[in-house]
């Protein structure tokens, strides 16, 4: 599924609401759900466009390791299995 807003886009429509634009009015002109404003306010709320890059670039990061430890665990079995059946 394809974003529709970058983090930096979803930080400017955030800091709408606090600069006193109601949430209403910032939904219908986005054309986004109200849950999906509430969702990006918890993932977002507070932050600076820094910090999202540096969020973005951290979850980048550990999906990279996440995969380096499956592909260590699999090779880690697959030698385990044939060291056992070479005994």
């Amino acid at each position: 599924m394809k974003k529709r807003f970058k983090e930096e886009q979803i930080i400017v429509i955030l800091k709408l609401q606090e600069k006193g634009m109601k949430v209403s009015e910032i939904v219908r002109k986005y054309n986004v759900s109200e849950q999906t404003f509430y969702r990006w306010k918890s993932k977002y709320g507070g932050m600076e466009v820094s910090d999202a890059k540096r969020l973005k670039r951290l979850e980048d990061e550990n999906r990279r390791l996440k995969q380096l430890v499956a592909d260590l665990t699999l090779d880690n079995h697959s030698l385990k299995w044939v060291i056992e059946k070479n005994s």
